[in-house]
């Protein structure tokens, strides 16, 4: 299996910041795409997240506030079903730290950096989003390449 990881830190004393970033549709919109419906606060909710050249859809498996976030894709490119989204968060000092993993990939295949390189885009996103009230979500982000 492989893993895309990530680490950022987020300018703010409030660790509610981030986990709200990461639970609401407003919150969601804000950094990730616009297009996104469902509520990501109760474990069992789906979150639906589209872009141009398709979407994802996510179950929320386990929601601990204000430090834990875990999605199950259930639907979406092939390489991405079955995969596990996590968000771990603590706060030190005035920073929120974001340990971010995308877990449980069959293979490294390219369509994998591809997307290593957009969670980092959109982990920017997020903590624009957090520390200035405005992220670049989807269809404001970075493109990188056709696949956008």
């Amino acid at each position: 299996m492989a893993n895309i990881l990530h680490r950022v830190g987020i300018k703010t004393s409030s660790i509610e910041d981030v986990y709200r970033a990461l639970t609401t549709n407003a919150g969601l919109a804000g950094w990730w795409t616009t297009d996104t419906s469902g509520e990501g606060d109760q474990v069992g909710n789906i979150v639906l997240f589209r872009f141009d050249k398709g979407g994802f859809d996510m179950k929320v498996k386990k929601l601990q506030s204000p430090n834990l976030v875990e999605w199950e894709v259930i639907d979406g490119p092939i390489e991405w079903v079955g995969t596990t989204i996590n968000f771990e968060m603590r706060q030190e000092d005035d920073y929120v730290l974001v340990l971010f993993q995308h877990l449980n990939w069959k293979e490294p295949v390219e369509f994998m950096y591809h997307c290593s390189t957009k969670w980092a885009i959109f982990l920017m996103s997020l903590k624009a989003l957090v520390e200035t009230g405005k992220g670049a979500p989807s269809p404001n982000d970075i493109k990188i390449d056709n696949w956008n």
